[in-house]
C-alpha cells in the first residue's frame, strides 16, 4: 500500500466516524476501500470540498452543500430509524448493512461529477448505477450493491430489504432538507 492509498483510507476514516458503527471488520475495511478507490481514480484530495449534487445545487442557487455532510446526515437518519424499529418492532434488520449501505450510497458521485461538471460516467451510466460497480469491485456483498442501485428512484429498481428500504428513506429526508433551505414547498422540487 503507498503512502496516497494510506491518505485516502486516513481522509475516508476521518470524514465518516459513523464507521465505527460497522461491526463486521471486513465490511467496514470494504467501506474504506471504496471510498479510498473512488478518490484515487478521480484524483480527490480532500473529500469534504466534494459537492453534494451539482445539478440540483445549480438548479437552487446552493453553494455550500458537500456530499460528506449529505452522507453523514443519511447515515444518522438511517440508524436513527432502523434502532428505533429494532426496538419496537424487532424485524430481521442488519444495523452493519444499514450503516454501510448508507455510507456508500452515493460513492459513485466521485466518479460522475469532476468538481461542479458531470462526467461520462454520470452522463451515461448515473446515479446509482456505477455505484454498483464501486461497490462490487470493493469486495462489498451483493445485498450492499441492492443498497446502493434501490436507493433512489432514478432506477426501476425497488428495495427489496429492509436495510436498503431504510437507507432509500434516509436519503429521501436528507435530500429535501437541503432543498427546504430554498424552497418554501417541498411539492415544487
Amino acid at each position: 500500500m503507498s503512502d496516497t492509498d494510506d491518505d485516502h483510507e486516513r481522509s475516508v476514516r476521518d470524514a465518516f466516524p459513523e464507521l465505527d458503527r460497522i461491526a463486521d471488520d471486513d465490511l467496514r475495511a470494504g467501506v474504506v476501500r471504496a471510498w479510498a478507490t473512488a478518490m484515487a481514480d478521480n484524483d480527490v484530495v480532500d473529500l469534504a470540498t466534494v459537492p453534494w449534487f451539482p445539478p440540483v445545487q445549480r438548479e437552487l442557487g446552493i453553494d455550500d452543500e458537500y456530499l460528506v455532510d449529505h452522507v453523514r446526515d443519511v447515515t444518522a437518519g438511517a440508524i436513527a430509524l432502523a434502532e428505533t424499529l429494532t426496538e419496537r418492532r424487532s424485524p430481521d434488520l442488519s444495523l452493519d448493512l444499514v450503516v454501510a449501505g448508507a455510507l456508500v450510497h452515493d460513492v459513485s458521485k466521485l466518479y460522475e461529477y469532476h468538481g461542479d461538471e458531470e462526467t461520462a460516467v454520470g452522463d451515461l451510466l448515473g446515479h446509482p448505477h456505477f455505484g454498483v460497480h464501486v461497490v462490487a469491485a470493493a469486495g462489498l456483498p451483493v445485498e450492499l450493491q441492492h443498497v446502493v442501485l434501490s436507493h433512489t428512484s432514478r432506477t426501476s429498481v425497488d428495495p427489496a430489504t429492509l436495510e436498503a428500504e431504510v437507507v432509500r428513506r434516509a436519503d429521501e429526508v436528507a435530500a429535501s432538507a437541503i432543498r427546504l433551505r430554498v424552497l418554501d414547498d417541498l411539492r415544487d422540487a
